[in-house]
C-alpha cells in the first residue's frame, strides 16, 4: 500500500497556505511534515482523511493503493489519524473506547485485541477506567491504541507524542514506526520534534522533511 497526495492549493478565503504539494509515501515509511504554526500542516492532513474544515477550499488528488480516496466519506477512506488532542468518547471507558475501534468479528478476539493494545502502549491497568481520571499521557497512549486497533491502510500523525515525557516518548516512537514497518502501511508524521525526523529515519529509512 502507497499514499499519494497532490495538492495543487489549499486555501483559505484569504490566504493560500500549501501550493503545488506532492508527497509520495510508500508502504512501511514514515514521511515528515515540518513547518511554522498555521502554515497548514494539519490541514493537510485534514484533507486526506476527509475532515478537513469547509471553510478551506483545497484542490489536488489523494490516492492510497492506486485508489482515489479523496472523494470517498472519511469513513471509507481507510486512513487513521491520530491528533494532538486524544479525542477519547467522554462517557465511555477505556475498553469501551477500544472496542469502538476494533473490526467487528468474534467477540472474544476482540477483547483480546484490546488487551494486546493497551499492553503495548503501557495501560494494561486502565482497561476499565475512566478517561477523565487519566492523565494527558495516559489518554494519549489510549488514543494512540485506539488508533492502531482499526488497521488503517495508512496513518496520518498530528504530532502524538508531544504529551509524553522523554522516555515515554521514545518507546512509543519505536512501538508506532515499528508497526508501520511490520504491517507496511504508508504513513504521514505532522511535527516540530527533530527527533522523530530522526527515529523515522533509522526505523523506516524515512526521505528527508518536506517543508511547508
Amino acid at each position: 500500500m502507497s499514499l499519494h497526495i497532490h495538492i495543487t492549493r489549499l486555501a483559505t478565503p484569504a490566504t493560500t497556505l500549501v501550493q503545488n504539494l506532492e508527497l509520495r509515501i510508500a508502504p512501511g515509511t514514515v514521511h515528515t511534515l515540518m513547518g511554522d504554526s498555521g502554515s497548514g500542516k494539519s490541514s493537510v492532513l485534514a484533507a486526506v482523511c476527509g475532515t478537513l474544515d469547509e471553510a478551506l477550499q483545497c484542490n489536488g488528488t489523494v490516492t492510497l493503493n492506486g485508489q482515489h480516496i479523496d472523494t470517498l466519506p472519511t469513513q471509507a477512506r481507510k486512513v487513521g489519524i491520530l491528533f494532538q488532542e486524544d479525542l477519547l468518547f467522554a462517557h465511555m471507558t477505556v475498553r469501551e473506547n477500544l472496542l469502538f475501534a476494533v473490526p467487528a468479528g468474534p467477540q472474544p478476539a476482540r477483547e483480546a485485541a484490546v488487551l494486546a493494545a493497551l499492553s503495548d502502549v503501557e495501560m494494561t491497568p486502565a482497561l476499565h477506567a475512566d478517561p477523565a481520571t487519566l492523565s494527558g499521557g495516559q489518554r494519549a497512549r489510549v488514543a494512540l491504541a485506539r488508533a492502531l486497533l482499526a488497521q488503517p491502510q495508512a496513518l496520518l500523525l498530528d504530532e502524538p507524542f508531544s504529551k509524553l515525557d522523554a522516555a515515554l516518548r521514545n518507546r512509543m516512537r519505536t512501538l508506532v514506526f515499528g508497526l508501520v514497518q511490520s504491517r507496511q502501511i504508508p504513513a504521514l508524521l505532522v511535527t516540530h520534534d527533530a527527533a522523530d525526523v530522526a527515529d523515522a529515519q533509522c526505523l523506516t529509512q524515512l526521505r528527508p522533511p518536506s517543508p511547508l
